[in-house]
């Protein structure tokens, strides 16, 4: 397989920690193990299979399937009796109160060289300290994409000298690629929807990383995405992918951070002094590859920047699949416009417009008053982040003679948006002229109170 191993000091250094007469090595180069204290059948397998898998950084996704698999077998059988009688759900809950630092102890004490970090360049780096402050052994892996920002990989070089560790990069098949850009072109995502191209650069790969573990450990909180991330818990069997035993269940994932809110993963990476992507000092929140992402606009969501062409929906590139529990928690077929979600908006001085009533202001020609109205669904997390300065907006509007209003337009009246108000995506915001029956779309993605009010004033 293509990973090529190695670890923060020692890899081989939890898998040995039965042997009482251990000492944790401080160094070790890549390919140096320690002999362990079992059998002589067992720790030749062990070190025949872990030869095979120290490939260079560029080797290809190849596996020799006549080694890996009765080697696995060999090693593994005591790790495999555990997991299955392992109760996740449970351990989720016993570590609900936890803090990041107990989590991610518990996640290598249990998995040793069998789990690795997940490491985007972004503040996942808090991961990785985290890890550090264990003083346990650990490993870092990252998706190379090849469209990353130059910043991203100055990031991923001083993290790796700052930690003295070698992140395990995994690249997309070069094939697969070839294919993609020869038939649809370099930027076919912005057209067509990125998943075909986050599928060739980051969730094949990704599978590839994980079928060589038990365990990953990933950053996902739950104030990421409302939408896709509100319930994951600290701990679960992975509903998407493989892990080195194959079959469902053969995985588990790791979220040391899911219950921690951004702004103390901040305050955390700032006392620690540790490196970060320069990119967040220009804006950059949530950092992907370089064409899909941009920095966040005022009164936008952290994940807003990712992929700003397109609907909520679509605001997962993969990887974490499996927190989309149906397509309706994500917007992607929102039908039932009753669904029990709390309204947002809720203010006197926003008035509710029914679609009949969205028709009359399409139909008059002079009204005696112009219309601001937005078009959104509540389950939407960048119409809730903008909750706040569209109700300033009309607070200020008030008694202006610019009326402000919204229009629910998720779910059976999603068609009618699209086709009649120039619905593209959420939130979209329009403005009735007095002496026009057209609407004018607000152009830009600031939603922040100063420029919502110059697009009025512009207009009105």
């Amino acid at each position: 397989m293509a990973l090529a191993f190695t670890s923060s000091s020692a890899i081989h250094g939890s898998l040995s920690s039965s042997s009482s007469s251990y000492e944790q090595p401080k160094v070790s180069q890549l390919g140096t193990f320690q002999p362990l204290d079992r059998p002589q059948l067992l720790s030749t397998a062990l070190n025949s299979w872990r030869r095979c898998a120290v490939k260079p950084l560029n080797a290809e996704p190849t596996r020799n399937d006549s080694i890996v698999p009765s080697a696995a077998t060999i090693v593994a059988h005591e790790v495999e009796e555990k997991a299955e009688e392992e109760d996740f759900e449970k351990l989720a809950k016993e570590l609900q109160n936890a803090s990041p630092l107990e989590i991610m102890d518990k996640a290598l004490e249990k998995f040793g060289d069998d789990i690795a970090i997940a490491f985007s360049g972004a503040e996942d780096v808090a991961l990785i300290e985290y890890a550090h402050l264990t003083g346990r052994p650990f490993r870092v892996f990252s998706l190379d994409t090849g469209r990353l920002n130059p910043e991203t990989y100055q990031c991923f070089d001083a993290v790796e000298k700052h930690y003295a560790i070698r992140i395990e990069y995994m690249f997309p098949d070069s094939v697969e690629v070839q294919a993609l850009v020869r038939t649809k072109g370099l930027f076919s995502f912005y057209e067509d929807g990125h998943q075909e191209c986050c599928r060739v650069r980051k969730v094949r790969p990704l599978r590839r990383a994980l079928k060589g573990l038990r365990a990953w450990i990933t950053g996902q909180r739950k104030d990421q995405s409302p939408g896709t991330r509100s319930e994951i818990p600290v701990v679960q069997v992975d509903p998407s992918f493989e892990g080195l035993d194959g079959g469902a269940g053969s995985l588990v994932k790791w979220n040391p951070v899911a219950n921690v809110d951004g702004k103390d993963i901040w305050n955390f990476l700032r006392a620690m002094n540790v490196p970060v992507n320069s990119l967040h000092s220009q804006g950059y929140v949530s950092i992907g590859c370089e064409p899909c992402t941009r920095p966040v606009l005022p009164g936008q969501h952290e994940r807003e920047g990712r992929w700003w062409w397109e609907d909520a929906k679509a605001k997962e590139c993969g990887l974490h699949k499996g927190n989309i529990k149906d397509e309706s928690v994500n917007g992607a077929a929102q039908t039932n416009a009753t669904a029990t979600v709390a309204d947002i908006f809720d203010t006197k001085d926003i008035v509710t417009l029914s679609k009949p009533g969205v028709e009359n202001l399409l139909k008059l020609k002079d009204r005696r008053e112009p219309w601001l109205v937005i078009l959104y669904a509540p389950w939407c997390q960048f119409c809730q982040a903008m909750e706040g300065s569209y109700v300033e907006l009309a607070d200020k509007l008030a008694g202006s003679g610019v009326k402000v209003g919204k229009f629910r337009a998720d779910g059976e009246q999603k068609v009618f948006a699209q086709q009649e108000l120039q619905l593209g995506c959420f939130p979209t915001i329009l403005f009735f002229p007095k002496h026009s029956s057209k609407p004018i779309k607000y152009p830009s993605e600031k939603r922040d109170v100063d420029s919502l009010l110059a697009f009025v004033n512009a207009l009105r």
